[in-house]
């Protein structure tokens, strides 16, 4: 089977904003629209909404005033279900309840064509559950677009147990001639996105409870130093944490409470006030036309340190290192670098040092613990930054035996190369390290039971949540055995199986390869 031919007739149910999106999105790519809604007036909105759209698209050059009108004529209104009897498609987007997807679907059972595709937009429903009570259930697949539909690339094409392999890639085929980024993937709990992307709020959690840092210098953080669009509390304020924290509890549930899926007494505290963020005017952020940004935790400036040291040591991976020594130099740093074969003996490298203080990036150890492990006072950590050369911030955090002397010289040496430096409390592992290293184990799971491929993940999370990288092509940058390590410390740390490391991890880490490089799993 191949995509569906443009003029074919695709059948929405549900004129919300997704149905309505759905909707715009097939006829724009020329297929006939029959839009229902057991409310007629919500029709009448999203028809109105659909053709507003469709003038703006035109008005700034992006469609023809021809093609914007026979986009907007294409798309049509029906009375009943059984209008949409002639359809090849039909895209279901009503509540988010399985009894009521259920029997709608046993309804359009016995009035659409035994060829006819129907899809499920749940985001969170079993669709081997939905379709369990159908008579041939192997006609019904997830299609799971990302609101707003018209701007969100990705389409999550999921299969349940039943469902034929050639209606799964018909509508992958679809999607893609729609001009969207679908993936394919299993009827699982939370399918990719929203399994994968837990750790980014429940790591986020955990920093916040643990005082390593108050929100908004968490969020700017993530977002300056990880390269994240938005930071995770900003998000969850934007969401709702009414829905965040639903989501996070039907995982958790899901998975017979995995503890990795642990959802949050801080969020569920702020649901229990009533606090849901931007819709209720206040979550973790006040809002409203009062309100003045909250400061984030800024170290004052420090002097550039007189002499910067960096130690090597023979068959080390220090790929990331490397890229922060890359940028000292371009600030014009004068870096001194020497390695084992000089004759300098070093408990860990690499490393840079200077007035005393050894620098080093996080393992997923605390800065105190890593002190006490090299007998070195002096020690400072820094966090992992998406970009070296380009990221305008950077974390980091002290032993509890560090001098202040011994601290305010790192981060004059960050504040020399141009970064706002924000010291976070010595927790294990900082914020953006132990964030990437959760979601690519996340991720890595998930490929590892089936769920879907590698290259699904990454474009899954990039397309769906807009990720700076994919999680296991970021797992793959900072070095596979080092997100190991992370994990490994952060479950030594805390002592709980919610950082056990993923079989496929350590399976790429025993090889010596890429997540990406991987047969099995490419």
């Amino acid at each position: 089977m191949a995509a569906l031919q443009p003029g074919s007739i695709v059948a929405v149910i549900g004129s919300g904003a997704m149905g309505s999106g759905i909707a715009q999105v097939a006829a724009a790519a020329g297929h006939t629209v029959k839009l229902y809604d057991t409310r007629p007036d919500a029709v009448a909105i999203a028809l109105a909404g659909i053709g507003n759209i469709y003038s703006k698209l035109a008005d700034k050059g992006k469609m023809t005033g021809a093609e914007a009108a026979a986009a907007r004529a294409r798309v049509h209104s029906v009375a009943s279900l059984a209008d949409v009897a002639d359809a090849a498609l039909v895209v279901e987007a009503v509540v988010e309840d399985l009894d009521v997807k259920r029997g709608l679907f046993a309804e359009l059972e016995g009035i659409v064509a035994h060829d006819a595709i129907l899809a499920t937009n749940t985001s969170s429903i079993s669709v081997t559950a939905i379709g369990a009570k159908l008579h041939r259930p192997e006609r019904l697949v997830g299609m799971h677009f990302f609101n707003p539909v018209p701007l969100m690339q990705l389409v999550e094409v999921i299969s349940g147990v039943a469902t034929e392999a050639a209606v799964a890639q018909t509508v992958y085929d679809t999607a893609a001639s729609w001009g969207k980024s679908p993936v394919h993937a299993k009827s699982t709990p939370g399918f990719i996105v929203n399994r994968v992307a837990r750790p980014f709020y429940a790591e986020a959690w955990r920093l916040l409870q643990e005082q390593a840092a108050d929100a908004p210098t968490i969020d700017v953080v993530l977002r300056e130093a990880g390269g994240f669009r938005m930071g995770p509390f900003e998000l969850m304020d934007l969401i709702g944490h009414d829905v965040n924290y639903s989501v996070t509890r039907s995982v958790f549930d899901a998975y017979y409470g995995d503890p990795r899926f642990t959802p949050s007494v801080l969020q569920q505290e702020l649901v229990n006030a009533g606090y849901l963020g931007r819709k209720t005017g206040r979550g973790l952020y006040p809002y409203g036309t009062d309100h003045t940004p909250q400061p984030v935790a800024t170290e004052a400036a420090q002097p550039r340190p007189d002499y910067v040291g960096h130690s090597l040591e023979a068959g080390a991976d220090g790929r990331l290192t490397a890229a922060m020594l890359a940028r000292f130099k371009a600030q014009g740093i004068d870096v001194h670098t020497r390695n084992s074969t000089e004759g300098h003996q070093h408990r860990e490298a690499p490393a840079f040092h200077c007035n005393g203080a050894a620098i080093y990036l996080t393992d997923g150890r605390t800065a105190t613990a890593r002190a006490r492990d090299n007998s070195h006072a002096d020690t400072v950590l820094f966090d992992l930054v998406l970009d070296a050369a380009g990221a305008t911030r950077i974390a980091v955090a002290c032993a509890d035996q560090c001098s202040p002397a011994a601290f305010h010289a790192a981060v004059g040496l960050f504040q020399s190369a141009g970064f706002a430096v924000t010291r976070l409390d010595d927790v294990p592992g900082l914020a953006v390290m132990r964030t990437v290293a959760m979601l690519a184990n996340e991720a890595a799971d998930a490929v590892h039971q089936g769920v879907c491929s590698a290259i699904a993940a990454d474009t899954a999370m990039q397309k769906g949540v807009n990720y700076p990288r994919g999680p296991l092509a970021w797992a793959d940058a900072v070095g596979v055995d080092h997100v190991v390590t992370v994990l490994e410390n952060l479950a030594a740390s805390y002592g709980e199986d919610r950082y056990r490391v993923s079989p496929l991890l350590r399976r790429r880490q025993a090889a010596g390869t890429a997540i990406h490089a991987g047969v099995l799993h490419a």
